[in-house]
């Protein structure tokens, strides 16, 4: 069984994610901590729980999802791994950070790159790829069936969806995305999102106004 951890981070409240299982390892999910005491509190949760990070892994390359890429790297040695799409968004963060009044601490690029659909496993764990873009490019989520969880990014969230209107966004395809490969998922599976409290298929598929 793997265990989910949240931390709500940086100007935008982002949600940094820690999976993990009970061999230790551990994958970091879009770490955006900003301050020293956001870097702590994930720093020391690592520590108390004697986790192993062995991942690092984003959904997509907005800049409040990769604040703390360089972070992660330089501490536990990890390259960022997402799907190669989202590189365009990834080169355009400099420029985004100075025209938002953001600090950027420039993010190491990918040894690997991750494909629109399969797996990647780290301890007992397996997550399955979802590829929905329309919030950005090349979105993915991550599923983890056996555990019936899904790391969402800004693709759906509590009673929303993503935004479309920032750069390469598309409100059509978002829409087309969550319902044929999210909601197509089972209602129990609880979604962890990029943003705000989690939620359930179900909830969205029964409650959700752009639906």
């Amino acid at each position: 069984m793997a265990t989910i951890q949240a931390f709500a981070n940086n100007p935008y409240q982002e949600n940094t994610y820690l999976l993990y299982d009970d061999t230790g390892e551990c994958a970091i999910i879009d770490p955006g901590m900003y301050t020293a005491a956001e870097q702590n509190a994930v720093v020391n949760f690592i520590k108390l729980n004697n986790l192993k990070p062995v991942l690092l892994l984003n959904t997509h390359c907005h800049i409040d999802h990769v604040l703390g890429n360089k972070f992660i790297f330089d501490q536990y040695g990890l390259k960022p791994q997402f799907h190669e799409g989202e590189l365009v968004i990834l080169e355009a963060m400099p420029v985004w950070s100075q025209q938002s009044g953001i600090r950027y601490e420039l993010s190491p690029m990918p040894d690997t790159f991750l494909p629109e659909s399969g797996t990647i496993t780290f301890g007992n764990t397996t997550l399955e790829l979802i590829f929905a873009p329309g919030h950005s490019p090349a979105h993915l989520c991550f599923y983890s069936a056996a555990d019936s969880l899904l790391v969402g990014g800004d693709v759906l969230f509590r009673g929303s969806i993503g935004r479309t209107d920032l750069p390469r966004g598309n409100h059509a395809q978002l829409i087309d995305n969550i319902k044929t490969r999210l909601f197509t998922l089972p209602d129990e599976c609880t979604v962890y999102p990029g943003h705000g409290p989690e939620t359930t298929i179900g909830f969205e598929k029964a409650t959700n106004p752009f639906f």
